[in-house]
C-alpha cells in the first residue's frame, strides 16, 4: 500500500515537474512573432480600425503568466488628421499561474507606458470613436447558450484573494482636438500609480497630470475592498489639487457602491479665486462684472448622504468674497424633483456682481432702429409644472439696484404647477414691508398676482438710492394688490390690473414751489431766474389711490394737504408706454405767512401739467387752464388778473378791458395759437 501511494507521489510529481518544464521551455520553441500578422489581423476586424504590433511578443507561463509587447498602433479611420486614435509605446503584464486555481489574483506587474488617446470631431461633427468594433457587431449573432446558475447581478467579484505588486500609468496623454471650433485641448504626462493593492488593505492611489500647461493630481486612499468588492462599506480619503489654485477634499464612505450605491461623504473646498483659476487656464473670465474684484474668492464646506434616488446635503457653508451662506437641502424622486432647502445669507451687495453699465445696454435696440420681427422661443413649463418646493430664504442685509434692504425672510413653495411665495417680509429705510404672491404655470401663459403692504418706509434716501434723484420726501404707507399676465415684459405691462394706496406723511415735493407759484408763476417753472435754494413744496400728508387697466395707471383724487395749499392731482401713467399726463391743481388756504409773504391771498392760483416719460418728466404751468377758467368763470376781482397784465385796464378810457388783454395774452402764448 505504501509503495502504491509513493509510485502514485512520483508519478504525480513527475508529471508537475514535466508541466513546469514545459511550461518554462515551450515559450523558448514557440516563435510568437509569426503570430502577429494573424493577431493583427483578428484585431483590426473586430474594431473595424487597422492595428499594429511594431515591437516583439515576449510571453512566459511560470512561475508568472503574462507577456509583453511595445510599439502598438490602433489607427484611426480615414478623414482624420490624426494617424493613431490610440498608442502604446510598451505594456508588461505578469500575473501568478498557480494561486489563479484558487481564484487568488496575484499580479507581480501592471505596466502601461506613454498610453495616448486622441478623441477627434471633424468639421462635419463625425467623431473618430464611433463604428468601433462595428463590423463585429453586424455579426450574425450565435445562438444562445443555455444560462447556467451563477452570480446574481450586483454581487461580489468571484475571487479569494487579490495583490499587486506594481501597478503603474506613465507618461500617458489624452488629446480632444474639434475641428469644428478650432479647439484643442490636451492632458499630458498623465501619471497613475497603485500602491498596497489587496483586498484587506486601503489602497494607496497617486494621479498627476499636466492639464493645459497646469499641474494636476489626485491622492488618497480607497477601501480596503473587502473580500467581495462592491458590497459593504468602502472608505474614501482623498484630496485633489488643480492649476495651483484649488484644493478639494473628499473624506468617508461608500457603502454597498455595486447595488445601492449609498454615500456618506465630506466635502470641502478651500478658498480659491475663480478669477485667478480661469487666468492660469490662459482664459478670459466668462462673467462681467461691475466691480472688478467680485468673484475673487470662494470656498465650500457641506456634508453629503444618500444614494442616485435621495441626496441631502448638511452643514453646508458657501464663501463668496465677503459674503458667507449656511445652507442645507434634501432632493429626491428626481423624475418629479421634491426639493426642500433652508438657506441663510449674512449680506451681500448684488450690483457688485451685475454687468457693467456698457455691458447692460448690449443688445438694446438703438435709436430709429426696428425691433426684430423674429418671434422669441417658447418657454417650456413642463419641468416647474412636476416640482415639488418647499424652501426658506433669510437675508441679513442685501443691497441690489442701489436699495438697501434687511431682515428679509421667504417662504417659497411649489406643487402641481403653482408656486406660492408666502410670506415675503423685509426692512426697508426704517420701515417694514410684508408680501405674498403667486405663480400659476399650469396653461401655457402663466398668471401671477401679489399683495403688499408696507409702513414707516423713508422715501428720501429710497429714491435717492435707487434713482439717484430727489423729488420727494415724507415716510410712507402703501397697500397694492396687482395681478398680470404673460412672461415677457411687454406682455406683463399689458395685462397688468389691479388697486393700490399710498400715503406719504410729513414731507415735500422737491423742485417745484406752489406756494411761490401762487406769487409768481414764472420763478415757480424755470421761466425766471431762480435763487440759489431749490423750490420744494413741504406737505403734512400726501394721499394717492390709484387703479391699473392694461397697464394704465390712474389717479383721479391725489391729494397733497399743508397748511397753506390744497393740491389735487389727477392723470394717468402708461406703463407701456412710458409716458405721463398728469395736471396738478394748487389751491391757497389763509396766507402765505412763513412763505415769504403775508399778505392775504384767495384768487388766481396756476395749475401744473406733468407730460413727458418717466426717464425725462416735464413740468410747466397751465396758464391756459388757468386763465381760460377765470374767463368762463368770471372775475369777481379783475385787480387779480390786473397785475398780471401790462399796462391801464381801467374800463372807459378807451383801452382795452382786462378780458381783452387776458385773451390777447393767451393767443401769445405757445399754447393760444
Amino acid at each position: 500500500m505504501n509503495k502504491a501511494i509513493k509510485w502514485i507521489i512520483m508519478v504525480v510529481g513527475g508529471l508537475v515537474a514535466l508541466l513546469i518544464i514545459a511550461l518554462l521551455i515551450v515559450p523558448s520553441f514557440v516563435d510568437l512573432q509569426s503570430y502577429k500578422p494573424k493577431i493583427e489581423k483578428m484585431v483590426s476586424e473586430a474594431t473595424g480600425r487597422p492595428f499594429t504590433i511594431g515591437g516583439d511578443i515576449d510571453l512566459s507561463l511560470f512561475p508568472w503568466v503574462g507577456f509583453s509587447s511595445s510599439d502598438i498602433h490602433l489607427g484611426n479611420p480615414k478623414g482624420f488628421a490624426e494617424k493613431d486614435f490610440a498608442s502604446l509605446k510598451h505594456i508588461e503584464v505578469r500575473v501568478k499561474l498557480i494561486p489563479l486555481i484558487s481564484k487568488d489574483i496575484q499580479v507581480k506587474r501592471f505596466i502601461l507606458e506613454e498610453p495616448r488617446i486622441v478623441l477627434e470631431k471633424s468639421k462635419s461633427g463625425v467623431t473618430n470613436w464611433e463604428g468601433i468594433g462595428k463590423k463585429s457587431a453586424e455579426a450574425a449573432p450565435k445562438p444562445e447558450k443555455e444560462k447556467t446558475p451563477g452570480r446574481a447581478a450586483g454581487e461580489g467579484l468571484p475571487i479569494a484573494g487579490l495583490a499587486v505588486g506594481e501597478f503603474a500609468v506613465t507618461k500617458g496623454s489624452l488629446i480632444w482636438i474639434d475641428h469644428s471650433k478650432g479647439e484643442r485641448k490636451e492632458v499630458s504626462d498623465l501619471n497613475l500609480r497603485l500602491k498596497d493593492v489587496s483586498l484587506d488593505r486601503p489602497i494607496q492611489l497617486v494621479l498627476s497630470a499636466i492639464l493645459d500647461g497646469q499641474p494636476v493630481e489626485l491622492k488618497g486612499n480607497v477601501g480596503p475592498l473587502g473580500k467581495e468588492p462592491g458590497k459593504g462599506t468602502m472608505p474614501v480619503d482623498l484630496s485633489i489639487k488643480a492649476l495651483k489654485e484649488l484644493q478639494v477634499d473628499l473624506k468617508g464612505k461608500l457603502v454597498d457602491p455595486a447595488t445601492n450605491q449609498q454615500f456618506d461623504l465630506a466635502l470641502q473646498v478651500y478658498p480659491f479665486s475663480p478669477r485667478k483659476l480661469m487666468s492660469s487656464l490662459g482664459q478670459d473670465f466668462p462673467v462681467k462684472t461691475t466691480d472688478p474684484n467680485a468673484l475673487n474668492k470662494v470656498a465650500l464646506k457641506a456634508q453629503l448622504k444618500g444614494n442616485p434616488k435621495n441626496v441631502s446635503i448638511s452643514d453646508g457653508s458657501l464663501q463668496l468674497d465677503e459674503s458667507n451662506l449656511a445652507f442645507s437641502m434634501k432632493a429626491k424622486d428626481f423624475t418629479r424633483p421634491d426639493l426642500a432647502f433652508d438657506l441663510s445669507l449674512d449680506k451681500i451687495d448684488l450690483d457688485r456682481y451685475l454687468p457693467p453699465a456698457s455691458e447692460k445696454k448690449t443688445g438694446a435696440q438703438k435709436e430709429g432702429e426696428k425691433p426684430s420681427s423674429a418671434k422669441a422661443k417658447k418657454t417650456d413649463y413642463t419641468p416647474l409644472r412636476k416640482l415639488i418646493l418647499d424652501g426658506k430664504i433669510r437675508v441679513g442685509t442685501l443691497k441690489a439696484h442701489g436699495a438697501k434692504v434687511q431682515d428679509i425672510y421667504l417662504k417659497v413653495s411649489a406643487k402641481n404647477g403653482i408656486i406660492n411665495l408666502d410670506p415675503l417680509t423685509l426692512k426697508l429705510y426704517q420701515g417694514d414691508v410684508s408680501s405674498k404672491g403667486a405663480l400659476d404655470v399650469r396653461q401655457d401663459v402663466p398668471k401671477s398676482n401679489m399683495a403688499l403692504q408696507a409702513k414707516g418706509i423713508q422715501v428720501s434716501p429710497l429714491l435717492k438710492d435707487v434713482l439717484k434723484k430727489d423729488f420727494l420726501e415724507g415716510t410712507v404707507k402703501a397697500n397694492m394688490n396687482l395681478a398680470m399676465a404673460g412672461d415677457d415684459p411687454d406682455k406683463i405691462k399689458n395685462s397688468l390690473n389691479g388697486k393700490g394706496d399710498f400715503l406719504f406723511n410729513d414731507g415735500a415735493v422737491v423742485g417745484i414751489d406752489l406756494a411761490g407759484m401762487l406769487r409768481n408763476a414764472k420763478a415757480a417753472f424755470g421761466l425766471a431766474e431762480r435763487g440759489a435754494e431749490k423750490p420744494r413744496t413741504d406737505f403734512s400728508e400726501l394721499h394717492s389711490p390709484f387703479t391699473i387697466t392694461n397697464g394704465v395707471v390712474d389717479t383721479r383724487q391725489t391729494m397733497l394737504t399743508s397748511p397753506l395749499l390744497r393740491v389735487l392731482a389727477a392723470g394717468k401713467a402708461n406703463l407701456v408706454r412710458e409716458s405721463l399726463d398728469f395736471r396738478v391743481e394748487p389751491k391757497f388756504v389763509g396766507t402765505l405767512k412763513g412763505q415769504g409773504d403775508t399778505q392775504q391771498r384767495g384768487g388766481v392760483t396756476v395749475p401744473v401739467l406733468v407730460t413727458g416719460t418717466f426717464s425725462s418728466p416735464k413740468f410747466r404751468p397751465d396758464l391756459e387752464g388757468m386763465l381760460k377758467g377765470t374767463l368762463e368763470k368770471g372775475i369777481s376781482e379783475p385787480s387779480e388778473l390786473k397785475k398780471m397784465l401790462p399796462g391801464d385796464t381801467t374800463q372807459g378810457t378807451g383801452q382795452q378791458s382786462t378780458e381783452d388783454k387776458a385773451k390777447e395774452l393767451i393767443k401769445g402764448l405757445p399754447f393760444g395759437k
